[in-house]
């Protein structure tokens, strides 16, 4: 049995070389970015008037009251324009072009504009005020986005501005969900008394699809005979599996014993945690393959996913993702020495994450998982955590 220190990092060094595809911009939404995107022209790429008034140059300017008349308007979107002579000022709008000859912009509303002329109403001014400085944001060639960014609407607006209406990201990797168990039944099945229906691959590829990360479903029946061929054709058709169940010492149990046979590699089996102690984690010996195979539980299943082959596959997409945590906000007793993964409630109080117990019916119990945000770490060195101390946090919730 593994810690789950050793467990993660074990995980985390089998990383895969993901593929890189070419999507649209607006395909690329949700994706993560495979390519350092650099600015192709400075940002802004001129002086550029925040506030629709006149422009002057603040050298010419005296005191309150003072006119300017007016002598053009130099719209956004027009070619720039220049003052003709220094006492006077061109009336600007906003996203245009800062005048030659100017260096300030004064607002309409700090303004008397009457019969081509504006007097200011401000007794004091400054250098710059209202302008949006050429190149400020970025300049030409500077890193706008790294390899490994999440892809926003944010990003969307950067990318579109540099002019790439295509864009490379990482390809997620052929993957397969299996389910196990003859007493698992499809969704559309209604169960006899001794059956349920899957859920397990329905939630795992649900938490995946929120990464754009597509999959295929399969299941195994708890026959050896017949698990033998069908993983073996998985296998040899995906680059990473997830299978849930059949991983236990049940004598049906037969997942880690057939990954084994056809060459997959034991990495662990056993994480001294609750839920998922159970959890499989083997490699092919060239690395090329992944097979996380889970407790059947669908609280160990989910657990795990978010515990161990997210943070995977954020690694995979050389994505730096930030630990999170949350404080305690009433004591819990834990006596195995397991760590346990808590399922919480959490609440943000005075600027703080508050995790409130919601324990529920155990691993088992999957319909508890409505009620909680994701899970906090409790180490296994204690039995007693005290209101207000702070864990890792490991949340579900978009």
């Amino acid at each position: 049995m593994v810690s789950v220190a050793e467990a993660f990092q074990i995980v985390q060094a089998c990383s895969l070389n993901l593929q890189l595809e070419e999507v649209t911009v607006l395909q690329a939404i949700g994706r993560v970015l495979a390519e350092p995107i650099v600015a192709d022209r400075d940002f802004p790429p001129f002086s550029r008037v925040a506030m629709d008034g006149i422009a002057i140059d603040m050298d010419q300017f005296k005191g309150v009251g003072q006119e300017f008349k007016i002598e053009a308007i130099q719209a956004a979107g027009s070619h720039q324009l220049g003052l003709l002579n220094p006492m006077n000022c061109i009336e600007v709008m906003t996203g245009a072009m800062l005048p030659q000859g100017t260096n300030v912009v004064i607002r309409y509303e700090d303004l008397d504009v009457k019969n081509g002329t504006a007097k200011i109403l401000l007794d004091k001014i400054e250098r710059g005020m209202n302008v949006h400085p050429r190149a400020q944001d970025a300049k030409k060639d500077e890193v706008l986005l790294t390899i490994g960014q999440k892809i926003s609407a944010a990003e969307v607006a950067l990318l579109a501005s540099v002019g790439k209406s295509n864009v490379k990201v990482f390809s997620f990797p052929r993957t397969a969900v299996i389910s196990s168990g003859d007493e698992l039944v499809d969704i559309t099945v209604t169960p006899e008394p001794h059956q349920i229906r899957r859920s397990n691959t329905y939630a795992l590829q649900a938490a995946m699809k929120e990464l754009h990360w597509e999959s295929e479903s399969f299941h195994l029946v708890d026959r050896k005979e017949e698990i033998m061929p069908s993983l073996r054709k998985i296998l040899n058709e995906h680059d990473v599996l997830i299978l849930s169940g059949g991983v236990s010492k049940g004598k049906f149990d037969f997942i880690p014993e057939v990954l084994e046979e056809l060459g997959v590699q034991k990495r662990f089996h056993q994480v001294n945690q609750r839920p998922g102690k159970p959890f499989w984690f083997g490699t092919t010996q060239d690395n090329k393959k992944i097979v996380f195979a889970l407790p059947g539980n669908p609280v160990s299943t989910f657990l795990c996913f978010y515990k161990y082959i997210k943070p995977w596959i954020m690694t995979c997409c050389r994505v730096d993702s930030k630990p999170h945590s949350a404080i305690l906000a009433m004591d819990v007793n834990f006596s195995p020495s397991l760590t346990y993964f808590l399922q919480v409630r959490t609440e943000s109080q005075n600027g703080k994450l508050m995790a409130y117990s919601h324990v529920g019916g155990g691993s088992g119990d999957f319909a508890n998982l409505k009620s909680v945000d994701g899970f906090l770490e409790l180490p296994s060195e204690k039995s007693t955590f005290k209101a207000g101390e702070s864990y890792p946090f490991i949340s579900f919730r978009v």
